[in-house]
């Protein structure tokens, strides 16, 4: 142990795939989902763009999300110290300041790469890399308060991938209202999902002052707050979708929106127990109503 200790106080460069566990590619999929259904959403036809949506994915995953996932583990380094010493940072995989050297390289990557996709997507990706720091980096360091940090990330993985997907099939221009409204609408309800994936750091926030929504209110009320979050976000798509004469995706979305009420019941029953379980089944649920909706748009601007 003295000798693994002494070896790490003297690296002085990090490994390869020390770097690569800071991306965290577990986090991808939910930014590379949104931007699969703004792809789709677009109306184009997807088998003549796949090299392009791959593009795109990666901008979304592995660049824009796996940067906010440098970011945030760079800036939350003496917290993990006591709670998660195994991270590459605080465990000296990731010595001196290569974290945060990481991170800049990372954003700046993101940004140079989204030029190759128009003035839109630079946009929505520079406004992507401006979330991730504002979250976790003080002083605003948006993480502090459930609301505002919540409502950064899901603007962030849902919103702005969405609207990115649909810009990139489109040439780089900016997408039409319905798309807009439904990346907005998906977005807020994602700030429930947000404050679900909370429940499994309750103790560690409240140590160190960080205001989540379960931190904040208990497990039971926030629960009922991201319950009805996510309800009310899909009731909105719905009314927009039966508004623009596509009643079966309104239906679709309907049918996958009751089965996640049944989901929530059972949710609140024991919130913090079965936060994990509920992320298995009614988000399941939620982003397949991501996908009908933006089938609907596809099928409808084809």
């Amino acid at each position: 142990m003295q000798r693994l200790d002494a070896s790490l106080s003297a690296r002085v460069y990090p490994k390869p795939s020390a770097l690569f566990e800071l991306l965290k590619p577990i986090t991808w999929f939910p930014p590379m989902w949104a931007f699969l259904c703004g792809a789709v959403s677009a109306g184009v036809t997807l088998a003549d763009h796949w090299l392009l949506i791959l593009a795109g994915m990666f901008l979304a995953g592995p660049l824009v999300c796996g940067g906010s996932q440098i970011v945030n583990d760079w800036f939350d380094r003496h917290v993990d110290e006591l709670n998660e010493p195994a991270r590459p940072i605080p465990s000296g995989r990731v010595p001196g300041e290569w974290g945060f050297y990481f991170a800049i390289f990372w954003s700046v990557l993101a940004l140079a790469y989204s030029t190759f996709f128009g003035t839109t997507v630079l946009y929505a990706t520079s406004l992507g890399v401006l979330l991730a720091w504002a979250y976790s980096a003080p002083p605003v360091r948006l993480k502090r308060n459930g609301w505002y940090g919540n409502s950064a990330v899901a603007l962030a993985y849902e919103g702005l991938a969405w609207i990115t997907g649909a810009a990139v099939m489109l040439g780089g221009t900016i997408p039409g209202t319905p798309i807009i409204v439904l990346a907005i609408a998906y977005s807020a309800g994602a700030h429930g999902i947000m404050t679900l994936n909370d429940f499994k750091s309750v103790q560690g926030d409240l140590r160190v002052g960080l205001r989540s929504l379960p931190a904040m209110y208990g497990p039971e009320r926030a629960a009922r707050l991201a319950c009805w979050t996510m309800t009310a976000a899909q009731l909105v798509v719905i009314a927009c979708l039966w508004t623009w004469d596509l009643p079966l995706a309104a239906l679709g979305v309907l049918a996958v929106l009751v089965l996640q009420v049944f989901a929530m019941l059972r949710l609140l029953r024991d919130p913090k127990g079965l936060a994990p379980w509920y992320n298995a089944t009614g988000v399941t649920l939620y982003v397949l109503g991501m996908m009908i909706s933006a089938s609907a748009l596809h099928s409808d601007l084809g």
